[in-house]
């Protein structure tokens, strides 16, 4: 570990002159790729500094343990450093951990009712409003991209972007299946059911990170249905993309122009080939799949939602929660943070094996 700490504060120390460069500065494009690394490594060589000062303030306190009047303050001294080196040592192994390129990009997320009918529809309805205040809380913005709604409020699939700093990162563990266990607001016999909702979080992908063959693309327009005024119905501006090598198909209806609509789609057509890239390279690597939390099998029943119990369980983890309504009004810091947490670990443990 520390002569990887050693080589990160090199190449931090061998950028920080690059950066002072008249050459380089006037060279915007390469000045703004080192800025960016310099400041991906800046918390780890301020980390790694501060271990060394540490150690260096304990060896000097060692050399006082011999004289009389110092000796308890050195021991003391020499006993809080200690510590404070476990603690950072433990921080320094989680800054090494290799970073997920796309943890601060925006976020598509995809929901669709899976088994329990009308039932799972609801519960789909009621999973982005869970999304969408959780985004509000921290500030994100969050855009229809399509949706197709039920008589009763809920939604057979919705489509949305989360846009904010750091959004995949909090938002990637939350692809799989999604239980649910209640009773309906269509049940008039009291009894609980179980109905399941599929949930994907896609990083949104620019051009240059997946590279789409226009010939591999059909093209089809037709008109929006659902919300937007005297638009809807009047006007072919929603657009629905099929990348035909891989079958994938998407649709955005939201916006007011077919050139709008186009755009979305096209993001979302990305996000999903890459979906579908990552999962072939996971498959290939069955193994490490088994050593992580989860990001993207679609299949994997992740959560449980018992509302008799007000219980909310990550099955990944057995982490559980009893704070259904707080938790449904979008307050999912404490799932997000143990999901997080118990994927370091098993990435540490993996490290040190």
């Amino acid at each position: 570990m520390y002569n990887k700490l050693k080589a990160v504060e090199e190449r931090y120390e061998e950028l920080t002159e690059k950066i002072s460069d008249p050459a380089i500065i006037e060279q915007q494009s390469l000045w703004q790729k080192l800025m960016k690394e310099r400041a991906e490594i800046e918390e780890i060589v301020e980390k790694y500094r501060e271990f060394k000062q540490i150690r260096t303030d304990i060896d000097s306190a060692k050399e006082l343990l011999n004289d009389r009047e110092l000796h308890e303050l050195a021991q003391m001294e020499i006993l809080t450093g200690e510590e404070k080196l476990i603690k950072i040592e433990e921080e320094l192994k989680i800054l090494l951990l290799p970073k997920d390129p796309n943890d601060e990009k925006n976020v598509i997320v995809e929901i669709r009712g899976g088994a329990g009918g009308e039932e799972a529809a609801l519960f789909a309805g009621t999973l982005f409003r869970m999304y969408t205040m959780y985004a509000e809380r921290k500030r994100w913005k969050v855009e229809i991209l399509n949706e197709n709604p039920t008589g009763l409020g809920g939604y057979k699939e919705i489509s949305f972007m989360i846009t904010g700093k750091g959004a995949y990162s909090r938002l990637k563990f939350e692809s799989g299946v999604h239980r649910v266990q209640r009773v309906p607001e269509t049940e008039t016999n009291g009894r609980i059911h179980t109905s399941t909702v599929t949930v994907a979080v896609l990083p949104e992908l620019e051009d240059v990170d997946i590279e789409i063959n226009p010939t591999d693309l059909k093209v089809d327009t037709y008109r929006s249905s659902g919300a937007g005024g005297q638009h809807v119905n009047k006007t072919e501006s929603a657009i629905r993309i099929t990348h035909i090598p891989t079958g994938i198909v998407v649709a955005c209806q939201e916006e007011r122009s077919q050139i709008q609509n186009r755009e979305r789609a096209m993001t979302m057509l990305r996000a999903k080939l890459f979906e579908k890239q990552e999962e072939e390279r996971m498959k290939k690597q069955a193994s490490d799949r088994k050593m992580q939390v989860g990001t993207g099998d679609r299949s994997e029943k992740i959560r449980t939602y018992n509302y008799p119990q007000g219980r909310i369980t990550d099955n990944r983890i057995n982490f559980s929660m009893f704070q259904m309504d707080s938790f449904m009004n979008g307050d999912l810091d404490e799932m997000i943070d143990a999901l997080i947490t118990a994927d370091r670990a098993i990435k540490l443990s993996s490290e040190n094996a």
